[in-house]
């Protein structure tokens, strides 16, 4: 067992501005981001924020596997695997093997999921129109581009080098 080191003084903590740091302000952002929209697809479509962007991201094509879920949302395959249970109980989702390898399960929407993620597009937009109101599209293309280039510094799989992040313009 190693020694803790020194104990911080409550003067650096006081003088600590939490509220300036950008970690704390990207935490807070994606937290009010989330309970509006969760709010919203609540009251709309009757299923959480989470399980409407799930949705989305099998109608989508980005992830048709749950270890693409579980990769994309950075949660364990276990927990992935309880929000499809809920969502394949609930008539939205099912789960196809692959006649090729039995191994492999994909994921496809019924009917009914494929037009609940096709409204998920106005919940996200609503809420981020109504976050950014005041917000040029310039402001709008250059936040975009700053938080690309934090994905790519942090290693995230973008699709972008970390030249392409830095150059975009603020049409993006």
């Amino acid at each position: 067992m190693t020694e803790p080191s020194s104990t911080p003084t409550p003067d650096v903590i006081s003088e600590y501005q939490f509220g300036e740091s950008v970690g704390y302000l990207l935490s807070r952002v994606k937290s009010t981001m989330s309970n509006l929209i969760n709010q919203r697809s609540m009251a709309e479509l009757g299923i959480t924020s989470q399980q409407g962007s799930i949705l989305f991201m099998v109608a989508s094509g980005k992830c048709l596997l749950a270890a693409e879920l579980a990769r994309e949302y950075g949660i364990d395959a276990s927990a992935i695997t309880r929000l499809i249970d809920r969502l394949e109980k609930r008539g939205l989702l099912t789960r196809i093997r692959s006649n090729e390898d039995r191994r492999v399960v994909r994921l496809a929407l019924t009917p009914e999921g494929l037009e609940i993620a096709a409204r998920m597009p106005a919940i996200f937009n609503g809420v981020l129109d109504s976050l950014l109101g005041g917000f040029t599209p310039e402001e709008v293309g250059f936040l975009k581009s700053m938080l690309r280039r934090v994905l790519v510094n942090s290693g995230e799989q973008t699709g972008l080098t970390r030249d392409a992040a830095s150059n975009f313009d603020s049409k993006s």
